[in-house]
């Protein structure tokens, strides 16, 4: 199922998408009698996503999706950990060898974003780069998990676009800040339910801006596995239901790419991942 968080008429949401049509919380309650919360992370970690899940066949889905702005799928995670030069071809073309263990950054849940979004970034900045990532949504506190069982843990899969502003990376000498700022994780469309996804370590990954291909890839890219990643995060962080891990970037970002130029204002960014959906944001830089 795929899951999404919107709003209409100032009013937010959220409900199950399939085929362009959206069936809201209102609607889920209506059709089946079962009286959700109003709160997204509620309704997918506390049991009501599992009781819902039987009635499946009673829901009308009778709203264009369309009609509504859709937003970053979770609003309060408590952690979004993104994961540095985990592909091989990335690392590559940055002349550096992938770490055996996860090098992690945290990303504010403020940086969160939706499709369809603008990422706003300040004139300051001169290097604004993207990244095309699978984003995996923890589903069940663990802690200490065994590789085993990582799989288990999940609830599902998004896009994320972690943002980047390099000169910033740059003067800082780490990842932080330049990571970290209002808007930088244009995520979504919705969360894909991990049953949708047969083999989340072999999807395709594009990034196109301005109708340019720019990264072209497959998550089977990946130098550590997604049960790795999560079992190694595990040991040091207990891992919680909404927790957002990004699982890194492929080739074609402009970072040490001379021939790839950083993004301007007005730039359009359209990230695609195999039976995930796409996102699209534009870019706009203010004083």
């Amino acid at each position: 199922m795929k899951i999404a968080r919107v709003v209409k008429d100032g009013k937010e949401t959220f409900g199950f998408v399939r085929d362009g049509k959206i069936a809201t919380k209102d609607d889920i309650t209506h059709s089946t009698g079962v009286p959700i919360p109003l709160n997204v992370r509620d309704f997918l970690f506390d049991g009501w996503y599992e009781e819902i899940v039987p009635k499946m066949d009673e829901i009308e889905f009778k709203h264009n999706l369309s009609d509504f702005e859709v937003l970053a799928p979770i609003p309060n995670p408590n952690k979004i950990i993104c994961l540095a030069f985990n592909y091989k071809d990335h690392a590559e073309e940055q002349k550096l060898t992938p770490p055996k263990e996860p090098a992690i950054v945290n990303k504010p849940r403020t940086a969160l974003n939706g499709t369809n979004a603008e990422i706003i970034c300040p004139n300051f900045v001169k290097e604004l780069d993207y990244e095309i990532e699978l984003a995996l949504i923890i589903g069940k506190k663990c802690k200490n998990i065994s590789e085993e069982e990582a799989m288990n843990v999940i609830f599902g899969y998004m896009i994320l676009n972690d943002v980047s502003a390099r000169d910033i990376q740059a003067m800082d000498k780490q990842f932080t800040r330049a990571k970290s700022f209002d808007g930088f994780a244009p995520c979504g469309p919705w969360i894909t339910t991990k049953d949708e996804i047969e083999d989340p370590q072999n999807l395709k990954l594009l990034t196109k801006i301005n109708g340019e291909v720019r990264q072209n890839s497959t998550t089977s890219n990946m130098f550590i596995k997604i049960p790795s990643i999560i079992s190694i995060l595990s040991r040091s962080i207990t891992l919680e239901p909404g927790d957002i891990i990004s699982t890194g970037t492929a080739a074609g970002v402009a970072l040490n790419n001379p021939n790839i130029p950083y993004l301007k204002d007005g730039d359009q960014i359209e990230m695609e991942i195999e039976n995930l959906g796409t996102i699209h944001n534009k870019v706009r830089f203010v004083d």
